[in-house]
């Protein structure tokens, strides 16, 4: 893999277990910082429905 910009939430700046995303114009790439060799790629429509279930309240526990 290229290497990418990952960016995480700014609520994680100085935190050590954050989600991280890469955008590229093909994908979406999702990781962990404490895990950043495990990435998960996504579509951009499967990108646009993960943010809609989480806005939604889809994965509420």
């Amino acid at each position: 893999m290229e290497p990418m910009n990952w960016t995480r939430p700014s609520a994680c700046a100085d935190a050590t277990n954050c989600p991280e995303v890469a955008v590229t114009d093909a994908a979406v790439y999702l990781r962990s910082s404490l895990r950043p060799t495990e990435v998960t790629q996504l579509t951009p429509t499967e990108w646009r429905d993960l943010l809609a279930g989480i806005r939604n309240g889809e994965f509420d526990i």
